[in-house]
């Protein structure tokens, strides 16, 4: 099991996973986040970056100045920053990673932008492995499934197993993770930013109960009523991040050949809603 583990960007997924992680295996994890930039610099601090080393100093997590202090020494480094980063991320570790560290990119970004990511660090010999979160990481924890692409997928998927998580290696090669995960979100986010719609309707003429109702005979088993308020409540928190997801969505359908334009509506839809809260 690896002894020591990183994580660059240590927003929700970092400082979940990084705090169960120590708690179940008492690790040695080290973190970086930009927001500490912003705390050196004097712009944004301390409202930015105290919450983070607050997260760390509950977690006994050391957050540190940059990512590759973060890095030193760690055998696995967790990538978890926002999609539209993913790339640069991992080209900019090209100058701090070791032969034999993985980097993990668990960021919901296309799959041509983590074939691209993983080709730049195989050129100067070094490892990278892509993550697919198939489902959102509050409650799961690090139980959540993750699946995993890359030559060292299996062998990474079974260290971390073995730590209690819940990876599944579904390819050698990079790419087909992220379209499983890219092709669930286009289905999932749709049909929020769909509920969220009806809803808005619902809620400006009065006609909800009558709606949720026709929908519950419609869809047997679902409660629309429920649905409706706990995916407005998630887009309203998460809806930008959600929007990138989307947007990365929309590149892997280009890349494709395929009409993009549904999917950057959906992205449209939940950055908007984000923006109301």
């Amino acid at each position: 099991m690896p002894d020591q583990i990183a994580f660059i960007g240590y927003g929700e997924v970092g400082q979940l996973f990084s705090r169960q992680l120590r708690e179940k295996h008492g690790l040695t994890i080290r973190a970086y986040d930009i927001k500490v930039d912003a705390l050196r610099s004097g712009s944004g601090a301390p409202l930015v970056a105290a919450p983070l080393f607050a997260a760390a100093q509950a977690s006994g997590v050391v957050l540190v100045a940059n990512a590759a202090e973060a890095a030193a020494g760690a055998d696995i480094i967790f990538s978890s920053v926002t999609a539209d980063a993913a790339e640069q991320v991992a080209r900019e570790s090209i100058a701090y990673l070791k032969p034999g560290q993985i980097l993990f990119d668990v960021n919901s970004a296309s799959p041509s932008t983590k074939i691209r990511a993983a080709q730049a660090l195989a050129e100067k010999g070094l490892d990278y492995v892509e993550g697919a979160v198939m489902a959102p990481v509050v409650g799961a924890g690090i139980k959540v499934e993750i699946l995993t692409g890359g030559p060292r997928a299996a062998e990474l998927s079974e260290k971390l197993n073995a730590l209690g998580m819940n990876l599944r290696a579904v390819a050698e090669t990079i790419g087909r993770a992220s379209a499983t995960k890219l092709c669930r979100s286009i289905m999932i986010k749709g049909i929020e930013a769909l509920i969220i719609d009806s809803a808005s309707a619902c809620a400006q003429w009065g006609v909800a109960e009558d709606v949720f109702a026709s929908l519950n005979k419609s869809f047997q088993g679902a409660d629309w009523a429920d649905l409706a308020g706990k995916m407005d409540a998630r887009v309203a928190r998460h809806g930008m991040r959600r929007a990138a997801e989307m947007r990365e969505a929309a590149a892997m359908l280009t890349d494709m050949g395929r009409d993009p334009s549904l999917a950057l509506a959906i992205a449209e839809r939940h950055a908007f809603r984000a923006k109301q809260k």
